[in-house]
């Protein structure tokens, strides 16, 4: 789990930081195999730290696990949502590091420790993990029906935005009697964003903890310093740091869309529409008690589901008939396909049951995060970040990814947030050697 033993082999430098800019996210995972390629990151033990508005911690769900050792054809079956599993079952990420804003909320925050592995009967990818990410999506299974077991340790934190610099007019304000650093308790009653609101840029959720209520904590002292106006959660880095520090070797992937997102799904479907999406796919979160054979029947239920909705929707492709929507409402819980399909046939000529079908999978226990940011909001978020890294050692490579196309990263912003990322990124590292591959992509042959 990168505290291995075994020495680490002799790795090059890069001369500048790459920085690998694409438009959909699982277009970066080339570029980190190519880095392992030349021997600028170790073939196993990768720290992946990774900021983003979706875990994208999914499985391919049907594609052979061995599919991961032809990296061609691996690079061939993944998606937006699935990119991060397939390389930590290869051997390359053993610690994920997700980072994410306040309105992503789909995984527990907090550490998990779990095996992904090969399913001994499917020979599909599968992980130990009960988290109802996982388990929304048929993908756990007992420890001794996977093989070729690969250990995960991922953490969740949260990232609020860092608000301190806002106030620096009114903080210059204070009596000069006032000492420099000020510590949580002393400025409570001046403003509470001073802590609560970013702290470093980091929160660590512990139930109803309030970051507030974390900082009054000695473990974690929290003070804006008159530098910058910085927040400083000394805990929160320090425990990256510790992480980092057993094996100083990391990637840094950034999703534009951490900054501002949108569930493009709400713009396609009418709210009546949704709704009824909602209610077919919905996964009812099983009780935290279930048995390990409660666990495994409630995946089976689920992955029964899925494959008779993937299977309605298929058949709504060849012909959405009268006939063929009623075969398929008769089903329990399909019941409402009736009234989908007729509100899609009003307001579309030939409607795209692929693209709704894939609208629905979203639609489990929780929604897609949709949160379009102001302008101030981003700029606190990216200071969020650069306080952040500032603490952390400088990453081996950067990836970032634009999510602009599929609509996730609002098209009218992602060239500022890139342009304000990218900025921010110089300024920690220096010269960057920067490669706008979307950009080489779209450019006339």
């Amino acid at each position: 789990m990168g505290d291995s033993a075994e020495p680490r082999p002799c790795l090059r430098r890069y001369p500048e930081l790459p920085v690998w800019v694409v438009e959909d996210h699982q277009e970066v995972l080339p570029f980190i195999y190519r880095a392992i390629g030349s021997k600028h990151l170790p073939a196993s033990n990768i720290t992946f730290l990774h900021l983003d508005s979706h875990p994208d911690l999914l499985i391919p769900v049907n594609m052979p696990a061995d599919t991961v050792f032809d990296k061609e054809t691996l690079f061939g079956e993944l998606s937006i949502e699935n990119w991060i599993m397939p390389a930590v079952y290869a051997g390359h990420f053993s610690h994920v590091i997700w980072l994410h804003p306040p309105w992503a909320q789909q995984i527990r925050e907090g550490k998990h420790h779990f095996l992904v592995g090969k399913d001994i009967s499917t020979t599909t990818i599968r992980v130990t993990s009960t988290d109802h990410y996982f388990l929304s999506d048929g993908l756990f299974v007992p420890e001794d029906q996977l093989e070729n077991q690969k250990p995960l340790q991922l953490d969740i934190i949260m990232v609020k935005p860092h608000e301190c610099s806002a106030n620096q007019e009114e903080n210059a304000a204070v009596s000069s009697a006032k000492k420099p650093k000020l510590a949580c308790e002393e400025s409570e009653n001046l403003t509470s964003t001073h802590c609560d609101s970013y702290s470093g840029g980091l929160k660590k959720d512990t139930g109803t903890q309030s970051m507030g209520q974390a900082c009054r904590e000695p473990l974690c002292p929290c003070s804006c310093s008159s530098e910058g106006q910085q927040c400083q959660a000394t805990a929160c880095t320090q425990e990256i740091l510790e992480i980092l520090k057993k094996d100083n070797v990391f990637v840094l992937d950034i999703d534009l869309d951490f900054f501002s997102v949108k569930n493009p799904f709400k713009e396609m479907l009418t709210q009546e529409e949704y709704k009824i999406l909602q209610e077919l796919y919905q996964f009812k979160k099983p009780a935290s008690n279930l048995t390990e054979e409660d666990l495994v029947d409630t995946v089976d239920t689920r992955i029964h589901q899925l494959e008779d909705l993937e299977a309605a929707f298929s058949d709504l492709c060849d012909g959405d008939d009268e006939e063929t929507v009623q075969r398929w409402a008769s089903n329990p819980g399909m019941e409402s396909l009736v009234l989908l399909v007729q509100s899609l046939k009003k307001r579309m000529e030939v409607p795209d049951y692929e693209m709704v079908h894939q609208a629905g999978l979203t639609c489990d226990y929780s929604e897609l995060p949709h949160h379009i940011s102001t302008e101030q909001e981003i700029e606190y978020l990216v200071q969020s970040v650069y306080y952040l890294l500032k603490k952390l050692p400088k990453p081996t490579l950067v990836t970032i990814a634009r999510s602009s196309l599929d609509d996730y990263c609002p098209s009218e912003q992602v060239d500022t947030i890139q342009e304000k990322v990218l900025k921010a990124l110089h300024s920690l590292y220096g010269t960057l050697d920067t490669h706008l591959v979307y950009s080489e992509e779209s450019a006339p042959a």
